[in-house]
């Protein structure tokens, strides 16, 4: 930001702190909204954009390497006429930043000179070339275009801070997304009694990040070939460089043939489990002697609140 413009900033704020000063309220006989002339002019030089940001998002796509690796390992496309994978990628990408929700509203963005301008692009996909795209999408270009994008990431994190490494958190859920189409592929009712999918999510919740993400059937239950990608997120944060590994997950995940796998691997986690009746009874049972209040530290407290992980505890009495 050069001088001029900081200037500028800095007037303005001084301007706006005195109009909310409370010592001087000016006249208080009428109300406050007074304006009964507005005109509206196009500016001939100074052109607006609401989601201003978008030329930022491209750059860093570019610096980190992103836009390459799609070119470079992304193959869908015979010829380029005149958009490369990147292009589509990003222009959806782009279109969930601005607020779109479907693929109608890449319309929208075509038909928005500054969108368009500020991009450096002459032109964008539409709607229906977009789709095409999509409909070119196999499971493997799936699974290609996540690990791409798990390649960049890597590079990304590898500009972090040593403390950065010090723990992953992975967290796993499932999601029900509802559809309204009648003869989407794989589509099924759900236990919720609705149609749709019920995609795997996988996320690392120190930055938030999605990992992976896995689309099922609505009827797939949420453990449904978890073990797999949990192991591929697992190794993916190994890879990186994470010293500590945690595993997070709801009920769906106490998955008891792979527990000790990931404890003789060094991977801690944190389940819920089911109150089925039999651990009821054995904890409604326990002699006072088999347990001892947990008393959390100031230390530990801090740290919890900082890093937002699970506690994991560890009971043993007279049975082990």
């Amino acid at each position: 930001m050069n001088a001029n413009i900081r200037r500028q900033l800095a007037n303005r704020k001084r301007r706006v702190q005195r109009r909310l000063d409370k010592t001087r309220l000016g006249r208080m006989d009428r109300p406050m909204f007074t304006a009964t002339n507005i005109h509206y002019e196009i500016a001939q030089r100074s052109r607006g954009l609401a989601h201003g940001g978008i030329g930022a998002f491209h750059v860093l796509a570019r610096k980190i390497g992103l836009i390459d690796a799609i070119d470079d390992k992304l193959h869908l496309l015979k010829i380029h006429l005149p958009y490369h994978e990147s292009d589509h990628v990003l222009n959806f990408a782009y279109n969930a930043l601005c607020d779109g929700t479907c693929l109608q509203d890449l319309e929208l963005r075509r038909q928005d000179e500054v969108y368009l301008d500020a991009l450096g692009a002459r032109r964008i996909p539409d709607p229906t070339t977009a789709g095409d795209f999509c409909r070119r999408f196999r499971a493997a270009d799936v699974h290609t275009l996540i690990d791409l994008l798990n390649e960049v990431r890597q590079r990304v994190w590898a500009r972090q801070p040593a403390s950065f490494f010090e723990q992953a958190t992975i967290d796993m859920d499932g999601i029900l997304v509802e559809t309204t189409g009648e003869c989407k592929a794989g589509m099924d009712i759900n236990y919720e009694g609705k149609w749709g999918y019920h995609p795997l999510l996988i996320s690392l919740a120190n930055t938030g990040e999605p990992l992976f993400i896995v689309n099922r059937s609505g009827n797939r239950p949420s453990h449904d070939g978890a073990p797999a990608v949990f192991d591929k997120a697992i190794e993916l944060c190994r890879r990186a460089g994470f010293t500590d590994i945690l595993l997070r997950g709801d009920t769906d995940f106490s998955l008891t043939t792979e527990l000790d796998r990931w404890d003789e691997a060094g991977v801690r986690f944190v389940f819920g489990y089911d109150a089925n009746p039999t651990f009821v009874d054995r904890s409604e049972n326990l002699h006072p002697s088999d347990y001892a209040e947990l008393v959390l530290l100031p230390g530990i407290m801090a740290r919890l609140g900082r890093e937002a992980s699970g506690v994991e505890v560890r009971v043993t009495g007279r049975e082990g």
